[in-house]
């Protein structure tokens, strides 16, 4: 198996991590908004609240090899973006999703209070999020979170709430958002109404071609400390050009990690200052303002195995 020499250019953010600082007890896989069929929306914008659904498995441009959420049950809910106002209105019980297989398989109880739809890509069940109240976000900005229905229990108890699954909202602590601890969760972010778009776009290069490739893998660790999977991919007509795409963020430190991958290496990775990465690494990103249109761009060169 010979390892073919790599270059990388990398175009981002500020500082530089570890990636044991980016280890996450979170589910594999990932989850994005959507509409009901399972389609892309363009910047994970959306013209209403009701327009917005909730699919799980392997996100856009996701390789063969990538896996869906773990089996097992989640709760779903719906905040701003720092994740101190719930904005769900109806008990954590009627937000419950199935996953198996690593798909949105049913709603529990059923029936339940939210719409479903069909994906058209994975043959899953799409979840609709409403009801939820309008984010008091000035940018129009949400954050819809999942995570596993027994840590969302223990973390109730740990908020003094022993039937966390029958109210709306258990509380809050530092570090439990409603019964969500970042950790353990993945989120996603969207908006509602036309305003800035404000994203970050990591795209892979061949060190000996330069060809720009696909099907590669970001994990995207937002604010709050939950995390998601981002894969490059392209799809012109969402301007989307062979980019892992984070879109929608909110102001605060983003970190995007990059690590190897199936049939692939990184090699090393230059942030904007001249400083360089060699291997894989995470970078910090870090967004001020939320007012214009902005996007970040890391440009990563790897190494292909044959």
């Amino acid at each position: 198996m010979n390892r073919r020499h790599t270059m990388v250019v990398a175009v981002v953010g500020i500082a530089l991590m570890t990636l044991s600082l980016a280890a996450k007890a979170a589910p594999s896989g990932a989850i994005f908004t959507t509409v009901a069929d399972g389609s892309e929306v363009n910047f994970n914008q959306y013209a209403a609240k009701t327009d917005v659904y909730l699919d799980g498995g392997p996100g856009p441009g996701a390789p063969i090899t990538a896996a869906g959420l773990d089996d097992g049950t989640y709760v779903f809910q719906v905040t701003n973006p720092s994740g101190k106002v719930l904005l769900s209105t109806d008990t954590a019980r009627n937000r419950q999703i199935v996953v198996e297989n690593g798909i949105i398989t049913a709603l529990v109880p059923s029936p339940a209070p939210h719409k479903t739809g069909n994906d058209v890509d994975h043959d899953a069940l799409t979840v609709q999020l409403m009801p939820y109240l309008d984010t008091p976000n000035n940018g129009g900005v949400y954050k819809v979170w999942v995570t596993r229905v027994e840590d969302y229990l223990a973390a109730c108890v740990k908020l003094g709430v022993n039937n966390g699954l029958d109210v709306v909202d258990p509380g809050t602590k530092p570090g439990n958002l409603h019964g969500f601890i970042p950790a353990d969760s993945k989120t996603d972010n969207f908006k509602v109404k036309k305003i800035p778009i404000i994203e970050i776009d990591t795209r892979f290069y061949d060190s000996l071609t330069g060809e720009i490739l696909d099907g590669l893998t970001v994990t995207w660790t937002d604010t709050l400390g939950a995390s998601n999977e981002k894969h490059s991919y392209w799809a012109p007509d969402l301007q989307v050009f062979h980019e892992a795409h984070v879109e929608a963020i909110e102001t605060g430190t983003h970190t995007i990690t990059i690590d190897h991958g199936f049939g692939y290496s990184i090699n090393q990775i230059r942030c904007p200052d001249g400083t360089i990465i060699d291997g894989p690494g995470a970078v910090e990103v870090k967004i001020n303002t939320d007012k214009k249109d902005l996007t970040i761009f890391i440009d990563v060169a790897v190494d292909l195995w044959e």
